[in-house]
């Protein structure tokens, strides 16, 4: 029997949640099982529990985290004229993705077994959608707003490709996003 340690709640959150996001990397959503993460947690599955409710919940929890951590890296740099601040933006985006290319398909590949983390990815599509509309486009259009969320979704595309062959470097990554969006809006 595994040997329990007394953390506080904030300590043992945060290792809840590291511990969680170490596993959706390597497991998709369907995959794992409470009583394995709080295994690999080194906790009962009763406390797991009395942290997160549901498999779902801590899901959501771990993606929230991660979200967090996101918004805070690729926050436009006001001091860059509106295209450089999301070809900064986007950089910092795909070099992220880089750090956790894994995770980052694991949850692709469990955002359509859980109806509240499409919920949630709608959600953050939606803010950077209108970041972007707001900070790039002068002439909003309903033409413009499709070809933004368009893009959003190509980048999953891209992004899987990359972490797939690993056969080119971020920034060039990061500068066929930025120029396919602006050739989406040209088109737009």
């Amino acid at each position: 029997m595994p040997s329990y340690s007394r953390l506080d709640v904030d300590e043992r959150r945060a290792q809840l949640l590291e511990v969680g996001t170490d596993l959706f990397t390597k497991h998709s959503f369907e995959e794992l099982s409470m009583a394995q993460i709080a295994r690999e947690a080194g906790i009962s599955k009763a406390l797991l529990y009395h942290y997160f409710p549901s498999k779902e919940e801590f899901f959501k929890a771990a993606l929230a985290d991660a979200a967090a951590e996101l918004a805070q890296r690729t926050a436009p740099d006001e001091s860059l004229a509106p295209l450089e601040q999301v070809r900064a933006s986007t950089k910092e985006f795909v070099e992220w993705i880089g750090e956790r290319g894994d995770a980052y398909s694991k949850l692709l590949q469990s955002v359509g077994a859980v109806p509240e983390l499409r919920e949630t990815m709608t959600a953050i599509r939606d803010v950077t959608s209108a970041r972007i509309i707001d900070g790039l486009v002068p002439d909003p259009t309903p033409a413009k707003r499709a070809a933004v969320r368009a893009w959003l979704w190509f980048m999953d595309g891209v992004l899987l490709d990359w972490i797939e062959h690993r056969d080119r470097d971020a920034d060039a990554v990061a500068d066929q996003l930025t120029d396919s969006l602006v050739a989406l809006l040209d088109a737009a």
